[in-house]
């Protein structure tokens, strides 16, 4: 006679990335965002919204802003479950990159550590005082959006933009 105990691990209904922008206190966006002035310039696209394309295009390992809002437009459904994020217009997401106050990721990513390590203290491995990692054992991924003038006046095929 068969066993018949299929054992098979619980479903999650989270994904990964839920799972990682749950652990961020839901206060904590807003609050910075009115500390940093970044929620006066908001005006469809939330600063919440930005984090989380941000994080996306972090973990996706995004190589461009049509990645990031092609990405975030083909999971609408499971995104609007992260707090409301919608996901970005690629004209918007740049201008949001480009207008709104980098304190905030940096003001967050304090924040946040500070709340992970208060709930786990060897979060981390920091050692000693020192609130810096002395080393990423990672590559660290950023989207940037600029055009270093110098590059686009010496290519031939760059006639479109020249700065």
């Amino acid at each position: 006679m068969k066993n018949k105990s299929n054992t098979q691990p619980a479903r999650s209904k989270f994904t990964i990335f839920k799972q990682i922008c749950n652990l961020i206190p839901p206060h904590l966006v807003p609050k910075l965002a009115r500390e940093t002035g970044v929620d006066k310039k908001a005006r469809d696209f939330s600063p919440w919204s930005h984090v989380i394309s941000l994080m996306f295009s972090q973990l996706a390992h995004c190589l461009s802003l049509n990645d990031v809002c092609d990405g975030l437009s083909l999971h609408r459904g499971p995104l609007s479950t992260l707090r409301g994020a919608t996901p970005p217009s690629r004209n918007g997401l740049s201008h949001a990159n480009k207008v709104r106050d980098w304190r905030l990721a940096q003001q967050l990513f304090y924040s946040t550590l500070d709340h992970l390590q208060n709930l786990t203290p060897n979060f981390g491995g920091l050692r000693g005082n020192s609130r810096f990692a002395r080393r990423f054992r990672r590559a660290i991924h950023i989207v940037d959006a600029t055009t270093i003038q110098l590059v686009a006046n010496c290519m031939d095929w760059a006639r479109h933009r020249r700065s």
